[in-house]
């Protein structure tokens, strides 16, 4: 029950994340005519921010140990594997088809779908894994 509850809310901070990710990416590209490739660099970061104070809240509460400081980078560090798989999907999107050089939100979605188990993964078992009880085995 515990892991389809955190799987849930992991699969509501995607939705979140992507939205931030994908309205960042979509205005700098569309508003500010930036490279869609620079401007994904900054929607990234933003949303990854975004998805670590709801995953720290809601679906690893009380699971976080050390800083938050310390704990913001190790996510970061942790989504930049999944983060490699999203933006080289995102990426071959951005150069396949010219209107998702228009519409990069549309990239940003099979990127995002693309590093979403990555992600899950290094968030359950590294960045918010449970404190060990003092005396357990490793």
């Amino acid at each position: 029950m515990a892991l389809r509850r955190q799987l849930l809310l992991f699969a509501v901070s995607g939705v979140l994340g992507y939205v931030v990710d994908a309205g960042i990416v979509q205005f700098l590209v569309r508003e500010l005519a930036m490279n869609p490739y620079g401007a994904r660099v900054f929607s990234f970061l933003a949303a990854a921010t975004t998805t670590w104070g709801f995953n720290r809240r809601y679906t690893f509460a009380g699971h976080g140990n050390g800083s938050r400081h310390r704990e913001l980078l190790r996510y970061l560090v942790a989504m930049a594997g999944g983060f490699a798989l999203n933006y080289g999907a995102y990426a071959l999107c951005v150069a396949s088809w010219p209107l998702v050089r228009e519409w990069p939100a549309i990239g940003v979605a099979a990127g995002s779908a693309a590093g979403a188990v990555v992600n899950f993964l290094s968030s359950k078992y590294w960045i918010f894994r449970a404190p060990r009880a003092h005396g357990s085995a490793p």
